[in-house]
């Protein structure tokens, strides 16, 4: 919504004490604006490094103790990488991690299939139904992604991204759709 002009220099007139507490007010009513100025204002805002290595952490953490139960599905697994993708989303919002954007979600896939693949084999095709186009859709995400970055990320993120296609292309259950929806084997494909 755009702000008329007279209300504008309305607002510019106002003591400061009362243009603060208006700010304050307005600012607490946006989580993501919140989280943000915490980063710039109170953690530096220069590098999101530390951020990145706690949600690292933090992924890997539920991720090996979801693993661990008996009753884990691909829809059960599905929903936690939405919950962290999210987490990843806000992340990136707050900090303006390109890089993390990236090399948190390979990480987080990655690490999804090798603490789930036995359990991925178990279950039948139509079980993966709902997880098949989200690992394909998040494929093509980082592709897009990708060439945004400085070459020299392109060195670090290689082989974790062709390790994530290569499971697409090899998976009993994710290699038509794969095919199907166009994603290369190989960054040299792109």
């Amino acid at each position: 919504m755009k702000i008329p002009d007279k209300l504008k220099a309305a607002i510019r007139q106002m003591p400061e004490n009362k243009k603060d507490q208006l700010l304050l007010r307005l600012v607490a009513k946006d989580a993501a604006l919140v989280d943000k100025l915490h980063f710039q204002l109170l953690e530096g805002g220069e590098d999101p490094r530390e951020r990145r290595e706690d949600l690292r952490v933090a992924i890997g953490a539920s991720l090996a103790e979801s693993s661990r139960d008996r009753y884990y599905t691909p829809g059960y697994l599905l929903l936690d990488l939405r919950h962290w993708n999210a987490r990843i989303t806000e992340h990136v919002k707050a900090t303006a991690d390109k890089y993390g954007d990236v090399e948190l979600r390979t990480w987080m896939l990655n690490e999804a299939i090798r603490l789930n693949g036995p359990m991925l084999a178990r279950f039948p095709a139509h079980r993966h139904r709902s997880l098949t186009p989200y690992l394909i859709k998040r494929a093509a995400y980082l592709l897009k992604l990708l060439p945004k970055l400085h070459e020299d990320y392109w060195l670090e993120l290689r082989d974790p991204i062709e390790a994530f296609l290569a499971y697409l292309h090899a998976g009993e259950t994710t290699a038509y759709e794969t095919r199907q929806a166009g994603v290369p084997k190989k960054l040299d494909e792109i």
